[in-house]
């Protein structure tokens, strides 16, 4: 007897009707969807929102800074990690920055599943959705008070480094061009502002939408 295989806009309706619809989905079914997927998703109050795929450029960027961060804190006793580390800004609210760390690897904030806090996140600044990172995420990140979040804006070629000043952000600085970013809770570590927007982007191709 044959038996008759869906259709692939079948088997596609059928995980649709299982999913929870936006609005309702719950921590723990956030959760379990991230676990088993690739893709980078984050939550907010029962939605999620699928974060476009990185370019090259952009993971160049935040693989730089995270080869950074760990040169500079490993031998503190510290910890840095890339996407998709998930972290946890509150109960039905979960980003997943492209960097973060914490100055302790013993931070009882870090978790194997999901960190519940962090010391500072770094976001590279996507060229289809800028403000997901200059204004969504610098709300998101001070309510779940890491103390320091920097923005690297390729479109721009500037890095603004935000402190936490009670319930918001403050601008320790934006920098430039032949500046130094630096930190404000890790004393001594800068980065030259040339050397990041100066990383050797893939060859032009007219098919791209580069950063």
């Amino acid at each position: 007897m044959m038996i008759a295989t869906p259709s692939l806009g079948e088997y596609k309706q059928t995980i649709l009707d299982l999913l929870p619809n936006q609005g309702h989905w719950s921590d723990e079914e956030y959760l379990w969807l991230t676990d088993h997927t690739t893709r980078l998703v984050e939550f907010t109050d029962g939605n999620i929102e699928p974060l476009p795929m990185p370019t090259d450029l952009h993971q160049s960027i935040a693989e730089f800074f995270l080869f950074l961060f760990t040169s500079f804190l490993n031998p503190q006793g510290g910890k840095a990690h890339m996407a998709a580390v998930r972290l946890k800004i509150r109960r039905g609210k979960y980003r997943e920055p492209d960097v973060l760390l914490v100055k302790s690897a013993k931070d009882k904030r870090r978790r194997n599943r999901y960190w519940v806090g962090a010391d500072l996140t770094l976001e590279v600044v996507s060229k289809d959705k800028p403000e997901r990172d200059l204004v969504e995420k610098r709300g998101d990140y001070a309510e779940g008070k890491v103390p320091e979040y920097w923005i690297v804006n390729p479109q721009a070629e500037t890095i603004t480094v935000l402190r936490l000043d009670g319930a918001a952000y403050v601008e320790h600085g934006v920098f430039t061009r032949g500046q130094n970013a630096t930190s404000v809770i890790l004393p001594g570590f800068s980065v030259n502002v040339d050397e990041v927007f100066d990383i050797e982007a893939p060859p032009d191709n007219p098919d791209d939408d580069d950063e």
